[in-house]
């Protein structure tokens, strides 16, 4: 710390850099450290850059100020100082200032998610006013509101998070706006007249660049750079949330330039030193519709077990660290699976060419030879960059058929690879059992899929099938996830897990309150192990309320993610090793495994590998993202879609079960469709409804009716709206007016609104002329109307 100093003169001596010898060995001529300017902002206050100059003698050095304005600038961006409105800089711990980053709301109000992990802060609608969701920034704690919560205003935008928004086009008084799809982006972006294309059509969808980011007096400006096309065109839900939520789905110049060499065929070059597999009777089992095959199983048995080997597609070969291919590897950090539609982390060249496992043909591959128990415990694991030749390609359907319903036909034309299907199936049956016994969490979840016509319009949403073909494969990547996860920590090198972190305490303590009233118990006290949830998993198998209780345990647990801590294991799973090994063409963690065991394969120790504990702490923040991202742009395609199905199902009746549960209403899935909509709470019997959280219900004050997680209702399709992706339903035996509950909705409410313009038009003829007020109240009439796969994720 510096000493304390008088009022900074012209005439004040030069300050020497304690950090001076460091910054010298950085540039030719050096630059303030960052220590020095936090340590004389602290001592004399907020000072201007000229201020600062003046103090430390560069008023004259043209080169060093420019270096100066650099610096402060890149310590404004990363939160080390802000600005204040006369452009004096503050160092942020010195303030009761936090960082963080905006989580946006739809109704306005946001919070501050702090980088250091704190408490969320509540942002109010009015300091919303000139953020938008996703942007950094820093806050000063303002206090306490009347719920208790840290409420802070916004002193800084650190960095912001949108260039563009994807929206759509309206006009209003001689000005355009897009109005954002992203509804957490709740303010319209304005469009002068100038930037509006002369062709443009009301209602399109379009994309703008942000111009003018909001601020405290004006919402976001911006131009139009794109029509995209009408709001109902076919596939526009997926250019909607391509855009809405970043996601990157063009290949550069680079990039094109980098994979034009690439063939169909391995080089024979590439060959050599690997191990050779091509006469193993390696299968790929995947699902009918599958277009890349990443993986290849064997199994034979052995004197006291069995030897399973999973060979993986190399990826690694091919993506080189530090090339464009791989830049753009990591930017995208995983594949996006939209319904009849993927956007691929590789390009097709690779996804689908030379990295894809197709019958027949030579592929180089990374090998994971596993020896497993006659009591299904892996006893050892050994890996090998190899080439390989599949001998089938096998559907999930033909597997079952074969080694569960003994068909003949394909016994007869697969009957090379069958002896060994027959060996994988007896291993997955012992695999199964150990899983069980050590107490992994297996809940039975229903996964549907979204079939289209010819106008890429739904046909029809039907639930998928898991045979023990779909289990056996997925106990078979599991393994070899397991023994990848055994290996990295073995040579204690610096890689990815796939962390799954057990329930929170207050998750626990919310689980067991909703337990007490079936009469159930979590055994583990305030830690429950894995075990625990199994056999509160195995109690429940013959209750009719098991759906119930089995979503409010899922819901207990916490989130997988992607970090460098291997000491975390999987709860899920009941496993202390488990990582991300077996889908390199479609998830950035595997290929990152993938280059650590070649490293040790090709080295015999982690010495001399490329990365460091920092660098997979980064890859694992962005990689975590990513699949949040990715899931998100999914779940706002899919629901795009349903409510475009259920558009002309309006007062049609259905049976569904509610699947969740909220202060202001009920989320119910209907049985037929697996659509989800919500009953809102002005839509059920007409009672004062108390949240019971806990017990995930609403029980009515009066009458005690109660509707929980779980209930079975019948319900009539009320609403369907695009543009919010909601479908609103309400309760058969709510109808109005005693109507039946046959008659579709639309000529219910037609009879109700009829009946309701004849009341209005009786009371406005018997209504009392109204006395005109001497004074009008101040600001009245100003107000101005709006405008207008076979393994899951583990």
């Amino acid at each position: 710390m510096l000493a304390p100093m008088k009022k900074h003169t012209k005439k004040q001596k030069k300050i020497i850099d304690p950090q001076a010898k460091r910054e010298a060995s950085n540039y030719d001529r050096p630059i303030a450290s960052r220590e020095l300017l936090l340590d004389l902002l602290k001592d004399q206050g907020p000072l201007a850059r000229g201020g600062i100059a003046e103090i430390l003698g560069l008023v004259d050095d043209e080169e060093q100020l420019e270096g100066l304005r650099r610096r402060l600038n890149a310590m404004e961006r990363d939160g080390q100082v802000v600005r204040n409105r006369k452009d004096g800089y503050l160092p942020l711990d010195e303030s009761d200032l936090i960082r963080g980053r905006i989580m946006a709301h739809r109704d306005g109000f946001g919070f501050l998610i702090p980088d250091d992990g704190g408490d969320d802060l509540f942002i109010t609608p009015r300091q919303m006013r000139q953020v938008l969701h996703g942007d950094r920034a820093v806050v000063r704690v303002l206090g306490i509101d009347r719920k208790g919560r840290r409420e802070g205003g916004i002193i800084e935008v650190l960095e912001r998070a949108h260039e563009q928004v994807v929206g759509r086009f309206s006009r209003g008084r001689g000005v355009g706006f897009v109005i954002p799809d992203n509804k957490r982006i709740t303010q319209d972006v304005l469009i002068p007249q100038q930037h509006i294309p002369e062709d443009i059509v009301e209602g399109q969808i379009v994309i703008a660049a942000i111009t003018a980011q909001p601020s405290r007096h004006s919402q976001p400006v911006g131009k139009i750079i794109e029509v995209l096309g009408d709001h109902m065109a076919p596939g526009m839900e997926i250019d909607i949330a391509l855009r809405s939520h970043d996601l990157p789905h063009t290949w550069s110049e680079e990039v094109l330039k980098e994979i034009s060499g690439f063939t169909e065929e391995v080089p024979e070059e590439a060959k050599k030193g690997k191990k050779d597999y091509r006469n193993t009777p390696l299968v790929t089992i995947d699902g009918e519709d599958a277009r890349d095959f990443d993986d290849a199983v064997y199994c034979e048995r052995e004197k006291n077990g069995w030897k399973l080997i999973v060979a993986i597609a190399d990826v690694s070969s091919y993506v080189l660290p530090g090339t464009a291919l791989d830049n753009s590897a990591l930017e995208r950090a995983t594949s996006v699976y939209f319904p009849n539609q993927v956007i691929p982390m590789l390009p097709e060249v690779l996804s689908n060419g030379l990295c894809s496992i197709k019958p027949d043909v030579d592929r180089l591959c990374m090998v994971c030879e596993m020896h497993i128990s006659v009591d299904g415990k892996l006893h050892n694991q050994t890996f090998y960059e190899g080439v390989m030749r599949s001998h089938a390609r096998l559907t999930y359907n033909k597997v079952a058929a074969i080694i569960s319903d003994g068909d003949k036909a394909l016994r007869k034309e697969y009957k090379s690879v069958v002896p060994h299907l027959e060996d994988l199936f007896a291993l997955y049956q012992v695999m199964r059992g150990a899983r069980e016994s050590r107490g992994s969490i297996d809940f039975e979840t229903t996964e549907t899929y979204i079939e289209f016509d010819d106008n890429r319009k739904i046909s029809r949403i039907s639930p998928r099938e898991r045979n023990d073909a779909h289990k056996m494969i997925e106990e078979c990547m599991i393994a070899a996830n397991r023994s990848a996860a055994i290996f990295l920590k073995k040579h204690q090198l610096p890689s990815l897990y796939r962390a799954h972190d057990g329930p929170k305490t207050e998750k626990v303590e919310d689980l067991r309150e909703f337990l007490v009233e079936f009469g159930l118990r979590l055994d583990g006290g305030d830690d429950p192990d894995p075990i625990d949830y199994a056999r509160l998993m195995n109690q429940i198998q013959e209750r009719p309320d098991k759906n119930l209780i089995q979503t409010v345990m899922l819901r207990s647990l916490s989130q997988a993610v992607y970090s460098p801590d291997g000491d975390t294991g999987h709860f899920g799973l009941s496993l202390e090793d488990y990582a991300h090994f077996t889908s390199p063409i479609r998830r950035y963690p595997d290929l990152l495994v993938h280059r650590g065991i070649r490293h040790v394969i090709r080295h015999g120790s982690a010495k001399g590998f490329e990365y460091n504990h920092t660098n997979m702490v980064s890859f694992g923040e962005h990689s975590s993202m990513c699949e949040r991202r990715a899931d998100d742009a999914t779940r706002d395609v899919t629901d795009w879609l349903k409510c475009e199905y259920m558009q002309d199902k309006l007062g049609e009746v259905y049976h569904g079960t509610v699947s969740g549960v909220t202060s202001f209403g009920l989320f119910l899935e209907l049985h037929e469709v697996f659509v989800e909509g919500l009953v809102h709470i002005t839509s059920l019997p007409r009672d004062f409804y108390r949240f019971d959280a806990p017990a995930h219900r609403l029980v009515g004050k009066r009458s005690g009716k109660q509707y929980r997680l779980g209930d079975k209702l019948e319900v009539i399709v009320a609403a369907v709206n695009l543009d919010e992706r909601k479908i609103d339903f309400e309760l058969t035996e709510n109808m109005r007016d005693g109507a039946s509950r046959q008659k579709p909705y639309k000529k219910i409410k037609k009879k109700v609104v009829k009946k309701s313009k004849k009341k209005a038009e009786s009371a406005k003829k018997k209504r009392k002329p109204r006395v005109k007020p001497k004074g009008k109240a101040k600001g009245a009439g100003k107000g101005k109307p709006k405008p207008g796969s076979k393994q899951k994720n583990k």
